[in-house]
C-alpha cells in the first residue's frame, strides 16, 4: 500500500544507532511507533549495503505492523531493495528529479534545507515535505554551522509550498514552539533513540505536537 496520500508528519523518527545504548535498533523502532511516531527514516552511514538492507527489511516489517511508512536516508537502491515507502534525500545526495523518476509518484520523498534560498528553490519539486535543519544546533548534525531557529522556521514555513518538519536538538519541551512557528511535524533522533523509555518519549513528544497543532 501506497502512504503517500494519509502519511502525518507529525513526529518523525530518525535512526541514529550509535545512541541507542546497548539495544536493538528494531526493539526501538518498535517502541517509538507503539508511543506515536508517525514516520520513520532510516539513516546508516556505516554499515555495509548488504548489512543495511537486512535492517531495513526488518524495521520494514516492524513498522508496516502498524502502518507506519519507512523512508531510506540517501540510498536509493536500499529504498528499492525493501520496497520502502520514500527516500529522503540532502542537498548534495541523488537530484530529486532522478529519485522520483525512479521510485515513482506513489513514494513519499523528502528533501533537507538549510537556508531560505533552498526551501524557496524545493517549490519547484514535487516533494511531500521538506526538513528544516538544524532548528538548534546538534550534535548529530556537526557538519552543520549555525542553526536557524525559531524565527528561521517561521520564515521557511512561509516561503515553503511543501510541509515543513523541524528538526535539531528538538525534545518535548521544545517542540511545540516549532509547530506554532508554522511547522506541520518534528523530527527527533537523541531525543527518542537515547531516551531510558523510547516509546513514553515519543508519546510525550506525540502530545506536545498535537496540543500545538490544535491551538
Amino acid at each position: 500500500m501506497s502512504y503517500k496520500e494519509t502519511f502525518n508528519p507529525a513526529l518523525y523518527l530518525v535512526t541514529d544507532r550509535e545512541l541507542v545504548r546497548n539495544r536493538s535498533l528494531e526493539w526501538l523502532v518498535e517502541q517509538a511507533v507503539k508511543g506515536g511516531v508517525t514516520i520513520v527514516q532510516l539513516r546508516e552511514k556505516d554499515l555495509t549495503t548488504k548489512d543495511f538492507v537486512t535492517e531495513a527489511y526488518n524495521i520494514k516489517q516492524i513498522v508496516d505492523r502498524y502502518q507506519v511508512p519507512l523512508v531510506i536516508n540517501d540510498r536509493l537502491d536500499v529504498a528499492l531493495a525493501v520496497n520502502a515507502d520514500g527516500l529522503h534525500i540532502g542537498q548534495s545526495d541523488m537530484p530529486y528529479e532522478k529519485a522520483r523518476q525512479i521510485l515513482g509518484e506513489n513514494a513519499i520523498i523528502g528533501l533537507s534545507v538549510e537556508n531560505f534560498e533552498q526551501a524557496e528553490a524545493a517549490n519547484k519539486y514535487d516533494l511531500d515535505y521538506i526538513a528544516a535543519s538544524p532548528v538548534f544546533t546538534t550534535p548529530t548534525k556537526s557538519e552543520l554551522t549555525g542553526e536557524l531557529g525559531i524565527e528561521g522556521v517561521q520564515k521557511i514555513s512561509s516561503l515553503s509550498r511543501h510541509p515543513v518538519i523541524g528538526i535539531g536538538s528538538l525534545k518535548a519541551h521544545n517542540a511545540a514552539s516549532v509547530i506554532q512557528a508554522g511547522a506541520q511535524g518534528v523530527a527527533v533522533v537523541s531525543g527518542i533513540c537515547s531516551a531510558e523509555d523510547p516509546e513514553e518519549a515519543a508519546r510525550e513528544l506525540r502530545r506536545e505536537v498535537d496540543n500545538a497543532n490544535k491551538q
